[in-house]
């Protein structure tokens, strides 16, 4: 699967793994639904830094979930 394409089932993917990866307990702040497709270069971003660090520190993983909101739709 190519990730390079803004399309709304990729921001889906990343969305759900970046979930699994950051260990969101409350998955309603990480709905594909409430992110835009026009900040899909931004949260592809945040994607690959989460994937190449692999493992998070607390504080690392609530600084991704704070990037990740100011993404949100409203």
């Amino acid at each position: 699967m190519s990730l390079e394409t803004a399309s709304q089932e990729n921001l889906e993917y990343i969305i759900n793994d970046m979930a699994e990866r950051l260990q969101v307990v409350n998955r309603s702040i990480m709905d594909a639904e409430d992110y835009d497709l026009e900040s899909y270069d931004e949260i592809k971003s945040l994607y690959d830094i989460v994937q190449m660090k692999g493992q998070l520190s607390v504080s690392e993983i609530q600084a991704f979930v704070q990037e990740l909101g100011q993404y949100r739709k409203g």
